[in-house]
This record gives C-alpha cells, structure tokens and sequence, in this order.
C-alpha cells in the first residue's frame, strides 16, 4: 500500500489522491507540510471479474464493486479523507484518470459538482502548484466516455469469449478493438501467401565524370517501360551498345525538408520501435516513468516529460517561447523556425499537448547520470524530436538529369545539403549527399558499363508493431491508451508471434478471425471499429448520450450473437505428433498448446494424463554437469534455460546462454536483448561484456 507522508496532529491537511506511488512522493515534495499526497494505485472500482457486471434489462447499468484487494487502500483513503480539511483527486488529466477520480469520490461521499478536480499536464513544481488554484468540477464527458468504452468492451468480450471457449479452446478472447486488430494482421498474411512473385530487370548505365555515378532506365518513348524477361533484357542492352547517351535534361533547386511535429502516443511507439528496438508496452513502462517523477542531482524530483497518451501535436506557448529561446542561444537565430502542425482528425479534443520534454533547456546529456540507459535513450529521443519540430527546415541543392539513347529514357538524382536545419538534433536515414557532377544539356556521356540485374517483385511486408499501429491510427481504430495492450493481448493469447519483430498470425489466430468474420462482421470491419470511435469520441467531446451509443450497438450484436451460438460448428484444432511415445502407457506423445505455450500430452488422453514441458534444446552443455541446456517455461508462462538432468541439477538462467566462457571468470556468457544483441557474463559478480 502506498503512504505519503503521515498528517500532523493539530492541524488539518488538505488531501490530494493521486494514482501512483511514485507519483505521490513527487508531488507531495511540491506541496510541502500543508498537504498530505496518497495514492489509489489505480482503480478502485471496477465491474467484477466473475461476471457481466452489467445490468442488460435495465438500460445498461453498470454494477460496480470494489476491487479485491484494494480494502486497505480504500480503508485508508476514508480514513484520511475523513481528517483532511479538503480533499483533491489529481488523478491522471485522461478519461481513464477522470473515471478514477468519479469513482473516488463516489466511495468517499464527495461531490463531483464541487470543485475538487486537479489536472496537469506536466509534473513540475510551478505547474502543480498552479493547477492546485484551479480545481473544476468533475467532467462527466469525460467519465461517461469511459464508461461507454468499457461497458461496450466487456459486453463484446464477455459475450464472444464464452462462445469461442465452447467452439475453439477455452481460455480464448475476442475484444472490439482486438478483433479488428488480428483481421488486419489475417488479411495481410493472406495476401503474402497468395502472392505471386514476378520477375523484373532493372537496367543501369554506369558513367564517370569526375567520380562515378549511375542512372536508370525508367522510359521508352517517352512512356513509363519495364523490362520483364532476360530475351528483353539482353535486346534492351544491344539496342543501348548502337546508341549514345545524352543528356536531354537538367532540373536543378533547392528542396526543402520540413521537420517532424513533436510527438503523439502512437508516433512515439513507433519511433521508438523503429529507433531503440522498444516494444510498444515498454515504451510506455519507461514513459510513464519520465513523466511522474524522476530525482536530479541538484534539481531535486520532477517528471522529465509531459503526458504520455494523447492525439495531439499542440504545444503551449510557453513551451514554444522556451524552446525559441534555447535553439537561439544555443545554435543561432537561423536555426529556429516558427512552426505550426495541425491534428490530423479536426475535432479531435485537444485537451493535451504533444509528448515533449517539461524543461526544454534540460538536455539528456546533463541528466545522463541519473536515469537508466532505456529511459536516458528514450527522453533523448523525446527532447531530441520535441527541439527539432521548432527548428529551420533543411535546405538541399537537388539535381534531376533526364539522359536519352535512342528511345530510352534514363534518369539520375543527386543532392547536396546546403543547411542542416532540424537534422542538426534530429538524424534521419537517408543519405545526406548523392553528388552529381557538373553536367550540361546536350552532354554525350561515355557508358563505363550498362548491365541488367534481374529482380522479382516482393509480397507486401508483415506488421511490425511499429507499422501495425501506424495502420490502426490511420483506419481510426483504437486510441493512444489502447495501442500497447492491443498488441500484448494478441500475443499473449497466442493469436499472433512475433518473429525478427514481425507479427505472423498462427493458425489459432487465422481460426479465430475466420469465425469471428463469419459471425460477427462489424466487429471485424475496420470501417465499422472506426465509426464506432467516432460515436465514441462524440461522448467525450459533444456530450452526446453514452447509453444510446450502446443501445444502438447492442440490438444488432446480439442478434450475430444468437445466431452464432447456433451456427458455428465445433473446431478441432488438430495436435502434431511429437516424435516419442509416453513413458506410461507407451502411446504416442502429442504437441498441444496452453496458455504458456506448446507442451508435451499423451494421444491416450484421457486414459492417461501424461504431460510434461516441451524441452528445446539450445546447444550449449550445463558446466555444472555437463547434461545440455533447455529451453523451459516458469509457471507464469517467462521462458528461461536450466538444466536438462533437473531435479539433480538445478543450474538455470534466465538470459540465454551461448557456448562461449567469460574470459575473466570462465562462467557462461549470456545474451542480452536490446537494440542490438550483446553478451554478458552469467556471474551477477562479474562486470565482463562484448
């Protein structure tokens, strides 16, 4: 349970209930003696687990209850409520947060028309003081947005699951937003496997003036041309070797490359994804962590960035002076650029700024020594962006040269940064300089070589988590808080793995999308997930009425409902053998999966119960006892190595080995997964790495 600090006797403290405990010790350091700061760890109440928890036959009427295991945090908090001279909930500045602070002072006897609601964007000294002068009133837009989005979600999900419990395998899920999530990764999958390569040769002429340089084929008389076959190749390069090439051509200016807007929840996911090799659920662990507080040397504890779920690319004005001032001073006037990005969704609410960095003028190398290396890497990557988006566009001499011989038609392309702009903080991976020479109209160029190299054309590529999102957020599905746990919910129901961070439906997965696009379309259908949103979002934004949003739902879902229950066959998902036969009863041994994966169970099921792990070995021998290493999984489904000779020997680790001996302590190395796989020593007392 978490505790701020104790109340004075004497004197009554106002109270400010937060969410997190760290978030608590934060603000309460801002306050001081007069304030008493504790936190709810989350959500108090909530629709119970064991059932609907929503009264269908009476409009919808959510049935709360307490949490279980939440009876001394609210024992506490009626407690401290009931002695402080004024309470404030300072919950997060979101639907979820306001929800939170409904809840709250639902189960404290609090007014929510009373103005005892506290927000802030940001979790610094001045603005929490400030924002503590403003309290409002609850938002009931706010809380009723939520409340539609988690009645709609527990009305699809505890309704579907059941059905695919009896149908497919139990323990399986279906959510409104998940859903449609796994049809996108199905039906992409689906066009790889149908896909049809098709061959293709590109055609390029080598030249040198002053250095080398190449150009393309791209036309024949003047129309867009595609070399299809080795005979049309091999025809294409003799008519080239009759002809001459010259330069028919030449468009030269100065382009301009703007810079990024700072970052949403969903371009933060992604670049982090792309750039540190983070998965959207640890973006989000170390996010949230830089926004509720972390302790500098010398400035004490403050949170590092703003808000981290939010549509938004709005910065405040104050924000924007700040990082005016310091691009000025520290690169010159030239390099700040008065820059504006609009929402791509017009209404969307604007109520958070973009994800930027608290204090502008804080750089990540001055704060490198108090975080960890994921969250120094990833407020660099905050502030690195954040700066960027306020500076000068970047300037570049570009050069298009058009070469004709005969009827073909080459083109060459060069460029040469002229200034760097925004790029000076914020690096992009394209080439910078691809030089042409100094070349004329009319120009005759000596071909050092002219060569066809054969091509076949490529399947569309698989979702990453990275590209999933960036499809989810353009088809409108899903909100900021809602992109990590879409993901982690698929792969942990086995839906989707997640290969060279690639998601690859697995058969469960094209399983459980068949039936759901057979029976419940519009749960699937992305257009309708999106206008769904829409009405969603009109709760939060117009006010519009949150049960008729579920009303107009829920007639025509539980009719695909009932008939569903009666047309969907029974599915048997087939076992794989596994190779051996079972020590009892010596019949085959077959592979199934359960909830942490695939294991080992006897054919003869249920005359014999036989199970045990799947044992994958990896190649490297236990230097305990020589027995190999294998692959198993924890009771709570986390993979880890030990030993095969178990019971006898109990050598494990949690990090893979390799066959390889620390040189300074001879004990295994391990890999360490991050951006880049590295090796470690297994010994905790060893500091060795490579």
């Amino acid at each position: 349970m978490a505790r701020g600090a104790s109340a004075s006797a004497g004197r009554k403290k106002k109270l400010v209930i937060v969410e997190s405990p760290s978030k608590a010790k934060t603000i309460g350091k801002f306050l001081g003696s007069g304030y008493h700061v504790i936190a709810s760890v989350g959500h108090v109440r909530d629709l119970p687990k064991s059932k609907l928890g929503i009264d269908i036959d009476h409009d919808f009427e959510p049935e709360y209850i307490s949490i279980r295991g939440k009876g001394e945090i609210i024992k506490e908090l009626k407690k401290e409520a009931k002695k402080a001279s004024k309470v404030y909930l300072a919950t997060d500045p979101d639907r979820e947060g306001e929800a939170i602070s409904w809840h709250l002072a639902n189960l404290l006897g609090i007014n929510p028309e009373d103005s005892v609601r506290v927000t802030f964007n940001e979790i610094t000294k001045p603005t929490v003081k400030e924002a503590m002068k403003h309290p409002r009133a609850i938002d009931m837009n706010l809380v009723d947005a939520q409340q539609a989005r988690r009645v709609l979600d527990r009305l699809v999900g505890y309704q579907i699951s059941p059905l695919l419990w009896r149908k497919i395998r139990r323990g399986l899920s279906a959510g409104r937003v998940q859903s449609a999530a796994l049809k996108i990764i199905c039906d992409r999958e689906r066009k790889i496997q149908a896909f049809v390569p098709e061959e293709y040769w590109t055609i390029t002429a080598l030249f040198h003036k002053e250095w080398d340089f190449s150009a393309k084929l791209g036309t024949k008389n003047g129309k867009k041309f595609t070399v299809h076959t080795c005979e049309e190749k091999d025809h294409v390069l003799s008519d080239l070797s009759k002809g001459k090439f010259i330069i028919s051509e030449i468009v030269r200016k100065e382009r301009n490359t703007k810079p990024f807007p700072p970052f949403t929840t969903s371009t933060l996911q992604q670049e982090a994804s792309i750039r540190l090799g983070f998965n959207t659920r640890k973006t989000m662990s170390i996010a949230q962590q830089l926004y509720e507080g972390v302790d500098i040397p010398g400035r004490g504890t403050a949170g590092l960035i703003t808000y981290l779920r939010t549509d938004s690319v709005r910065i405040s004005e104050e924000a924007k002076a700040s990082a005016e001032e310091y691009i000025k001073n520290r690169f010159g006037a030239e390099y700040w650029s008065n820059n504006f990005f609009s929402n791509r969704k017009k209404d969307i609410q604007d109520a958070h700024e973009a994800i930027r960095p608290a204090d502008s003028t804080l750089e990540p190398e001055q704060i490198k020594d108090a975080l960890s290396r994921d969250q120094y890497r990833l407020y660099q990557l905050i502030w690195n962006r954040f700066i960027a988006s306020q500076m000068s566009a970047a300037k570049f001499d570009s050069m298009h040269v058009q070469i004709k011989n005969g009827d073909y038609g080459f083109r060459a392309s060069g460029s040469r940064l002229l200034f760097d702009g925004y790029r000076k903080v914020y690096k992009v991976t394209e080439s910078e300089n691809m030089l042409l020479p100094e070349l004329k109209r009319g120009e005759e160029l000596t071909s050092e070589k002219t060569e066809g190299e054969q091509n076949f054309t490529l399947p569309p590529s698989r979702y990453t988590e990275a590209s999933l999102i960036k499809e989810l957020e353009s088809k409108n599905i899903g909100r900021p808080s809602t992109y990590a746990p879409i993901v982690s919910t698929l792969l942990d129901r086995k839906y989707v793995k997640r290969e060279k961070k690639t998601l690859i439906p697995t058969d469960l997965g094209f399983i459980v999308d068949g039936m759901m696009e057979e029976n419940f379309k519009d749960i699937v259908d992305a257009g309708f997930t999106a206008e769904m949103e829409d009405k969603l979002d009109d709760v939060e934004i117009k006010g519009a009425d949150w049960k008729q949003v579920i009303r107009s739902f829920y007639g025509p879902f539980h009719q695909e409902l009932e008939k569903a229950e009666q047309n969907i066959p029974k599915v048997e998902i087939e076992d794989r053998p596994a190779g051996v036969n079972c020590e009892i009863c010596g019949r085959p041994m077959v592979i199934k999966t359960g909830r942490y994966g695939e294991f080992l169970a006897c054919s003869g099921y249920p005359e014999c119960k036989n199970t045990k792990p799947l044992i994958k070995e990896i190649g490297v021998s236990c230097p305990k006892c020589g027995k190999p290493l294998v692959q198993k999984r924890s009771r709570r489904g986390r993979i880890f190595y030990g030993c095969s000779g178990y019971p006898d020997c109990d050598m494990s680790y949690w990090n893979k080995p390799v066959n390889k001996k620390c040189p300074k302590c001879g004990a295994l190395l391990v890999e360490k997964k991050g951006k880049n796989t590295t090796l470690a020593c297994s010994n905790k007392e060893c500091d060795y790495k490579e």
